[in-house]
């Protein structure tokens, strides 16, 4: 089960969603890089479609990084990063830090756990989590998109995280700090009922049949399982949730208009913009993630065995 380690250890939910939330922060730290090279990939002919023999900006997620860097320089990967980590120590404390909670309370406690009660747990956590988490996604989002210039000086969009919230609140007022909350709620599902699930399943498989002890190989295998996956099913919601975020008020009238925007302009493959980048991203995240989380759940817990 996820966060289930050794047999002699049984973390207490305080425990969980706290190993949960700085194992996300850690992750982030390692990814943010790819993560925004996903963003600018997935936002790529949005304003401006690409015409046929036009060249884009931005090709590939490693290009994509090398463009960012000598046209913006390399404090440009990391735009977002504290929004990201509010985002990361609101979200993931919820969506993962709770899941095995959710899931005993739908099993009622029972040992023998089937996948419904699994996507159960992990759609109901990642639908609480996008309720604490969805004004720090949409600030992290638009602050990756923000191109920076400093040798022609063009106005930024915002000057600071802290003026970001403020600015979106006064120009588009509340509502617009959980713009695009219904996309970000179904990706968010898809998501944490992908890593989740197949984390849980792949590890509890790993362990049943005695492939590895309960440990980093382990963890290591599972976290990139749940990476793959997750990438194969919630890349089309995750570009449409992106676009949908990052676009100035009146742009879209809602996340299927957005979709349906993008289907008739772009194409099908318009879905899958930043799909390297986006597998990278949560492969490496999810590995980093899951490996964090175990370890330093185990190290809060013997910390408390100790006191």
């Amino acid at each position: 089960m996820v966060g289930t380690g050794a047999a002699d250890l049984a973390p207490s939910v305080a425990v969980k969603v706290f190993s949960a939330g700085t194992a996300a922060c850690v992750a982030d730290l390692v990814t943010f890089p790819l993560d925004t090279a996903k963003v600018r990939l997935q936002i790529q002919g949005e304003a401006m479609p690409l015409v046929l023999g036009q060249k884009a900006k931005f090709r590939g997620v490693f290009g994509t990084i090398f463009t960012m860097v000598t046209t913006e320089g390399p404090r440009s990967l990391y735009s977002g990063l504290v929004a990201g980590l509010h985002r990361q120590m609101s979200f993931a404390s919820v969506r993962i830090g709770l899941y095995d909670t959710v899931k005993q309370l739908y099993s009622r406690g029972s040992d023998n756990v089937g996948i419904g009660i699994r996507l159960l747990a992990g759609c109901t956590t990642g639908g609480m989590a996008v309720a604490f988490a969805q004004p720090t996604d949409v600030v992290k989002v638009r602050f990756q998109a923000q191109v920076r210039l400093p040798e022609s000086g063009s106005v930024k969009r915002y000057n600071s995280t802290m003026d970001a919230y403020k600015t979106i609140a006064r120009d588009e007022g509340i509502r617009g700090l959980w713009k695009g909350c219904l996309p970000n709620i179904t990706r968010n599902a898809i998501v944490n009922c992908s890593e989740l699930v197949t984390y849980d399943i792949i590890k509890e498989f790993i362990l049943k049949y005695n492939l590895m002890t309960d440990n980093m190989p382990c963890h290591f295998t599972a976290g990139f399982a749940a990476g793959f996956c997750t990438t194969i099913v919630a890349s089309p919601v995750d570009v449409v949730k992106t676009r949908f975020m990052n676009s100035v008020p009146g742009q879209y009238s809602g996340a299927l208009n957005c979709a349906l925007t993008m289907f008739i302009k772009e194409g099908p493959t318009a879905f899958y913009k930043g799909f390297v980048p986006a597998f990278l991203r949560l492969g490496s995240w999810n590995i980093v993630m899951f490996v964090s989380f175990e370890q330093i759940k185990r190290a809060a817990v013997r910390f408390q065995q100790s006191l």
